[in-house]
C-alpha cells in the first residue's frame, strides 16, 4: 500500500529513520560500553522490537504490564522502575526483570531481599534536586515535592547493603549539557557511595537522536563514571529511538470561519497526540509555516467536544478545503502510548513505512475497542 492510500487518521512508523536513530544509539554503546535500554513509556510498538533488537540492550518498564512487555517481546536486560510496587504484582516483577530499581528505602526495606534471592540487580533511585528545565513543571522530576527518588536529606547509607546501582533520572527532550550539569549535582550529593556501585543509571529523557545534540559531551559524561569509579554506565532513552520517525496522516473534514479560519480535523490533539496539550507545544505539520509565513491561516482542531481540543495555528500556500490531507511529523512517541477514545473518537490505525517506501497496516481498531473499554 502506498501512502497516500492509507486510510486517516493513522500512524506510520518509518522504519528506516528508526533504524537510523538506533545506528546513532549503538554508535554511543560500541564507543563507550555503555548500555542502553528502550523506555518502552515513550514507544511500545512490538512490531518494531525486533528491529531495535538488533541495537540496543533491552527495554526498562514503569511497571508489570510493560516489564511483561519488555520480557515478552524484546528478550533482553529488562529493567523496571516504579514510585511504589504493589505486593500482589512485586514476585511476577521480579520473576521477569533483572534489574529491580526502587523508589525509597522503605519499599527498598520492604522487597530487596525478594529480588536478592531471585538474583536480581537491586537498585536505588536518587534525586539530586538539581533542575535543568524551565517550565514544563509536570515533566520536571526534580520540581519541589517531587515524588521521584530520594534526595540527600532523607538518604540512608547504612540501608545499602545488596544495592548494586544508583539511579537518577531528570531530563526531558534535553541536550547533553544539561546531563552534565546532573551529573556534577550527582556527584557533590552522592559521589562518596559511587565507589561501592557496580552500575548507574543516567535515566532517560536524553534527545541523542536530535540533529543538533552534543554525542561528545555525553560519551565524555559515560567515561567519567566509567573510569572515575569503576561503573556500568545505562541509559534509558524513549524519545530517541523514534525521535522524528513516525507520522499521523489525517483529512480534512470542514472550514469554518469565526474571527479567523478554522479547519476540522479527523484527528484531535486531546485523543491522539495528547502531549500537543500536556507539554504543550505546536507539533510539526509537512507543508506549513508559522503565523504569518504564508499566506493564508488556520486553527486546526478536532471532532471532540473539549473546547480545547486545538493542534494550533498554520499557515498555508493555497485555502485548505474538505478532502485535504494533512501529515504531521514527530509522532511515533508518546501518542500511540497514550492516546484515548474520549468521546467515543475512533483510534488511528497503525502502518509501518517500509524501507521500499510501501506501508503495512498492523493494526486498525473499531466500535469494539472503544466498547469493551468500559463494559
Amino acid at each position: 500500500m502506498k501512502f497516500e492510500e492509507l486510510q486517516t487518521p493513522s500512524y506510520v512508523v518509518d522504519e528506516a529513520l528508526v533504524e537510523k536513530n538506533l545506528k546513532i544509539l549503538k554508535g554511543v554503546m560500541d564507543r563507550t560500553g555503555c548500555k542502553i535500554v528502550l523506555a518502552q513509556k515513550a514507544f511500545s510498538m512490538t512490531t518494531m522490537y525486533p528491529l531495535i533488537a538488533e541495537y540496543l540492550s533491552g527495554t526498562t518498564a514503569s511497571g508489570l504490564f510493560e516489564a511483561r512487555l519488555g520480557y515478552e517481546e524484546m528478550g533482553k536486560e529488562n529493567h523496571v522502575f516504579s514510585p511504589a510496587y504493589r505486593e500482589d504484582e512485586i514476585d511476577e516483577i521480579i520473576s521477569i526483570c533483572d534489574h529491580i530499581i526502587f523508589n525509597s528505602f522503605s519499599q527498598l526495606e520492604k522487597f530487596k531481599q525478594k529480588a536478592l534471592d531471585a538474583g536480581r540487580s537491586v537498585g536505588l533511585r536518587i534525586n539530586p534536586e538539581c533542575s535543568t528545565q524551565v517550565g514544563h513543571e509536570i515533566y520536571d522530576p526534580c520540581t519541589t515535592g517531587s515524588r521521584f527518588g530520594v534526595t540527600k536529606e532523607h538518604f540512608r547509607p547504612d540501608l545499602l547493603d545488596g544495592v548494586d546501582g544508583l539511579h537518577f533520572h531528570t531530563l526531558c527532550q534535553q541536550n547533553s549539557d544539561d546531563l552534565e550539569t546532573t551529573l556534577n549535582a550527582v556527584e557533590e550529593k552522592f559521589g562518596e557511595w559511587l565507589p561501592q556501585m557496580k552500575w548507574i543509571n543516567f535515566g532517560g529523557g536524553h534527545h541523542i537522536t536530535r540533529e543538533d545534540y552534543d554525542i561528545p559531551r555525553l560519551e565524555a559524561c559515560i567515561k567519567r563514571m566509567q573510569e572515575k569509579y569503576g561503573l556500568e554506565v545505562y541509559l534509558e532513552p524513549g524519545e530517541a529511538v523514534a525521535l522524528n520517525a513516525g507520522y499521523l496522516v489525517t483529512t480534512v473534514l470542514d472550514t469554518i470561519q469565526n474571527g479567523m479560519e478554522i479547519a476540522i480535523l479527523d484527528t484531535s490533539a486531546s485523543c491522539h497526540m495528547p502531549d500537543v496539550l500536556e507539554m504543550p507545544y505546536r507539533p510539526p505539520l509537512f507543508g506549513s509555516g508559522e503565523v504569518g509565513e504564508k499566506p493564508f491561516m488556520y486553527r486546526l482542531g478536532g471532532q471532540t467536544c473539549l473546547t480545547g481540543d486545538v493542534i494550533g495555528d498554520y499557515t498555508f500556500d493555497q485555502p485548505l478545503k474538505s478532502g485535504d490531507r494533512l501529515v504531521f511529523g514527530d509522532m511515533a512517541i508518546y501518542t500511540m502510548v497514550k492516546n484515548t477514545t474520549f468521546n467515543g473518537m475512533p483510534l488511528p490505525a497503525i502502518a509501518v513505512k517500509k524501507s521500499d517506501g510501501d506501508c503495512q497496516v498492523v493494526r486498525q481498531f473499531g466500535y469494539q475497542d472503544f466498547k469493551v473499554r468500559l463494559a
